[in-house]
Parts: C-alpha cells; structure tokens; sequence
C-alpha cells in the first residue's frame, strides 16, 4: 500500500485528510518541517502533503530538504496565500503541484491520484532537483491568483531553471516581459544580463544591426564597430518581444542563431559564439503569419519550445480587485497621494468593463483617476474609458437574431435525407459567409474582412482554402 505523509501544524486539517485518504492509503502525518524531515530520513513516503506556512521552517525551506534527501519525492504544497512567488518557489524547487486552501475535496482526491499513479510509473527514472539561488526582487511584479494566474506560475516555476526557448503569447497590455523578468529571476542564469529588445520599435533597416552588431564601414554611417544586443547578452538572457514584426531576412538569421549560437557582424567574417536564452514574446498568430509567408515555418518550431499563453484581462476579472490595489499603493508613492481605495460603485464599473488594453489599460485608468481624486476614495465618475477601445461583446452582434437564424438552419437541414455527421457545416457555413461578404463588397476583400471581423490575410487564406478566388468576379488589382 502507497504512503502519504500529511505535514500541517493545525491538527482538524491533519485529521481531515487523513480520515479521506487512509481508506485507500498508508498514511501518516508530522505537525511540523523537522517532524516531517525525521519521517522522510526513516522511511521516504510515496506522497508528501505539506502546508507552506508552519511554525520553525517554512514548506519552501523544508521541501528543499526533502528533494536534497530523496529527488524523487512527490510533495503537494498546501497554502492559503496563493501569491506569484508562493507558486513560483514551490513549483522551482520541485513540487509535484500545488493547491489553495480552502480546497474542495475532490480536487485534493484528483491531484493524489495523479501524483501516486506518477510515482508507480517513475521506478528507477532520475528527476532533477534545482539547487537553491538567491532571490531578486523588483518593484514590478506579476499581480494575479485567479486559476488561469495560479496555472501560469506553475509552468513559470517549472521551467525557469532549465536553458529552454521559451515563447510568451497574449494580448498587448497582459504583462508578457513582466513573465519573461519572472522566468529570468528564477533562471539559473539570474546573474548574468537580461536584456529586453522591442523588434517592432526598431525600424527594418536598423533591426539587424542592433542585433548582430556591425563592423566598421559594413554600410554608409557605419563609422566604426558596434557590439549587438545578442553579443552584449552573451551568458544572459535576451527577451525578444513582437518578434511577429521582424522581417524574414532577420529571421532567418536569428533561425541560425538558435540552431549554431553563433553569427557574423553585418560586414564581418569573424564567427562570434554566444551563449544565451531566449524568451520571445508576440501579440499575433503566428500560425497565420506562417500562412500568409510572413513568418518562418522552421523558426517557428525553433521558438515554440515551451509555449505559454498569458490571458486577457477580461478573463480573469477576480483579479482587478487586486492589480487595483497595487497600483494605488504604486501611485500614492509616485503621486504623494493618500488614497485608501475605490468606492463599491466604482469597482462596479471597473468589473463591469472588458478592458481591451489589458492590465497596461487599467494601470493606465487608475492613475488617472487617482490625478483627478481629491478625497481618499476613487469615485464612478473619475474613471474615464477610451470609446475606442471598448471590446465588442456577443450582444453587439445583434446575437438573439443570429440564434434565430441558426434555429431556422437546422430546423430546415433535420428535413434533409443525410444526418449531420454527413455535412462539414463549419466548411459549409464559413464558405458561404466568406462568398456572402464578398458578393456585398463587391469583392473588396478589405471591406469583407472587416464586415467578417478578421484581417485580410486570414480571408485571403480561408479564400485559398476553399477556392473562392475563381468564383467571385474581382478585378486583378484587387487581388
């Protein structure tokens, strides 16, 4: 019979668990990290379920221990402060996962039984235990720990120490180089540089230059030598964001850099060797920028390694409550302002907002208005929204007519002789709309994607696919 070891200092907690496990498991229990220690130097459990905040050594420091005693050691962290860092430690220093208290019982059940059947499969392989590093801390930090946060943290957690290209996804304003900084800080590459770039700031003719570095005369103004981002972070860190935006000469030059870790200087012959992590970031779809040949297939792959989508805003609201809170401490400093917080009414319609720019948005919203307080509370009508940035919801699109008209369809469609497994009616459906659009443009293939909601080259694809070009009557410069 498996064994787990419940560590916790409260007693109902220990109690509880081991009343819901030990009618299928060995389970034993410690009040505390150096009671837990003893128990693991006897007779290494199969599963260790330990709360992160106990009287003496805390579950961070006392995890660290169990993994330099027994690598293999499966230890699930309990904790009711669901904080960035809590969940970044616990994941870096080896925790097979972690759960917030209070915890529903049958998403403990599941995560035991994914952690045991994890340990029958394990037999002789080797896991890796990161090795302590110290810590930095800066003032910008990731503020979030809603499920979608908490998911993030872990993957943040478990490949930070590795050397593994990493590439951020998510819309503008989500806070993608505050996750780059985060993996950086917990890499073991913590004290060596990192250095951000912006491709898409940096103009076409000057972007391969600010990489790779140039020699002297290499073109016209070139009047001596320059060293390149990536030779300047050799042994760091460089975090590449909008690397949708770079061109495909630089990104096949980049390919090699990722394939060789080496590169010439625009004009030079020397071979230059580097070392260094990439974390790339980008707003766009790169799949779709694939198709329409505006970004490497190859390079792609190359990048997308370890692939984390960071969520809008909008889809982690139980989060604004807390990201408000920080930026108001934020700005009190940076205004001198005394600001305790913001009305009920005023959350209200924070809540209520779909927030198109993303936390960069909110920060943006809550230090104007914290300009504009005179007293200590944020009111309604000093939080000012853009008009055109509001988010189109579903109910924009006159939605109960479309349910209708869907309806309609397949009531008409369960009158045909074929069942539905017979018909791609997403092929069928998107076809015609694209058909329709065009016909209503009269084949301005700019104004039908706006009409469908997508860019042109998305339409000039999905075109492609279902060979529409030769059936709509468009003049060749429209094509």
């Amino acid at each position: 019979m498996q064994t787990i070891l419940i560590v916790d200092d409260d007693k109902s907690i220990r109690y509880s668990l081991k009343r819901m496990l030990e009618e299928n498991f060995s389970v034993i229990t410690a009040q505390n990290g150096e009671e837990a220690l003893d128990r693991v130097r006897e007779n290494p459990p199969d599963l260790i379920i330990m709360d992160i905040k106990m009287p003496g050594r805390n579950g961070i420091d006392v995890l660290k221990e169990i993994k330099s005693i027994d690598p293999k050691s499966l230890v699930i962290i309990m904790t009711a402060y669901g904080t960035t860092e809590t969940a970044i430690e616990a994941m870096k220093y080896g925790a097979f996962d972690y759960i917030l208290k209070p915890f529903p019982i049958p998403q403990m059940k599941g995560l035991v039984e994914k952690a045991l059947s994890l340990r029958r499969m394990m037999k002789q392989e080797v896991i890796y235990a990161p090795t302590e590093r110290e810590q930095r801390g800066e003032e910008e930090r990731i503020i979030g720990s809603s499920p979608k946060m908490q998911e993030i943290y872990k993957i943040v957690g478990q490949i930070a120490p590795s050397n593994v290209t990493v590439l951020l996804r998510g819309e503008s304003g989500t806070g993608k180089e505050l996750f780059a900084r985060a993996i950086y800080q917990h890499s073991t590459r913590s004290n060596q540089p990192f250095l951000p770039f912006n491709c898409a700031a940096i103009p076409d003719t000057l972007l391969e230059s600010e990489l790779f570095g140039h020699e002297k005369g290499a073109f016209t103004g070139a009047s001596s030598r320059r060293i390149g981002k990536l030779e300047q972070c050799h042994g760091g860190t460089i975090f590449l964001d909008e690397i949708g935006d770079m061109s495909l000469s630089t990104q096949a030059k980049l390919l090699r850099v990722l394939q060789e870790r080496s590169f010439e200087r625009l004009g030079g012959m020397e071979t230059i060797k580097v070392d260094i992590r990439f974390i790339v970031a980008t707003n766009k779809d790169l799949e779709e920028a694939i198709l329409s040949d505006k970004f490497r297939e190859d390079l792609y792959y190359r990048l997308n390694v370890v692939s984390i989508q960071i969520p809008p805003l909008q889809e982690r609201k139980e989060d604004i409550p807390e990201l408000a809170s920080y930026f108001i401490k934020k700005f009190n400093r940076e205004l001198k302002k005394g600001i305790v917080g913001i009305t009920p009414t005023a959350m209200e319609k924070i809540l209520s907002y779909g927030w198109p720019g993303n936390v960069r948005q909110l920060e943006n919203v809550l230090k104007r208005a914290m300009v504009l307080c005179q007293g200590e509370w944020i009111l309604e009508d000093q939080l000012l929204f853009e008009k055109a940035w509001e988010r189109r919801e579903p109910g924009d699109l006159a939605k109960k007519p479309i349910e209708d008209l869907l309806d309609i369809l397949f009531e008409e469609l369960s009158k045909v002789p074929v069942t539905l497994q017979d018909l791609d009616m997403i092929s069928i459906l998107e076809r015609g709309l694209i058909l329709r659009a065009l016909q209503k443009n009269k084949g301005n293939q700019v104004q039908a994607a706006l009409l469908l909601g997508i860019n042109r080259s998305t339409l000039r694809s999905k075109m492609e696919r279902y060979h529409i070009k030769k059936e709509v009557s468009i003049s060749e410069e429209e094509y």
